[in-house]
């Protein structure tokens, strides 16, 4: 789906605040409340935007450490791999799971309460799975930046449009 520069301003828009009125986004986007929802609809069905959640800080529910795993699979067969991803999705712990390329296969964004509760999850996501072969832990020290943002700028063959 192409973006027109209205659709631009209403997603820029909803990823600052998800909860903003339509009439409101109309007036950012100079568009009548009825022409919002129009579009709106329209991008939801696109499958631009997948959903609208609310952002929790982790710290305020308990979730004090943020720790990044690297996984190494012993076995790369489709099957086993589609596995694992099956597993990492369904823990709640594991906010994101990047099947990625290079040395290690997986890697892995946990929130946790303790050291203790990320060596059971290693235990039970990465020991009892016997596919894998090795893993490395990385401890965040202090979330600098994190969010799931998608700039909306236009882009034309790869490179950002001047507008």
């Amino acid at each position: 789906m192409k973006l027109d520069p209205y659709d631009r301003v209403l997603l820029t828009a909803l990823q600052q605040d998800g909860r903003v009125p339509q009439s409101e986004l109309g007036q950012r986007a100079h568009l009548s409340t009825a022409a919002v929802n129009r579009r709106l609809k329209l991008l939801q069905g696109a499958g631009v935007i997948e959903g609208v959640s609310a952002r929790l800080s982790p710290k305020a529910l308990g979730y004090d450490l943020t720790v990044i795993a690297q996984v190494k699979a012993e076995n790369e067969r489709a099957d086993l791999l589609d596995e694992l991803q099956r597993r990492f999705a369904a823990s709640p712990q594991v906010q994101q799971c990047y099947y990625v390329a290079g040395e290690w296969d997986f890697v892995l964004i946990f929130l946790v309460r303790s050291m203790d509760q990320y060596v059971a999850l290693t235990r039970s996501l990465f020991f009892e799975s016997g596919n894998v072969k090795t893993f490395h832990t990385l401890v965040v020290m202090n979330r600098v930046k994190t969010g799931s943002t998608v700039p909306v700028d236009e882009v034309q063959g790869g490179a950002m449009a001047h507008e």
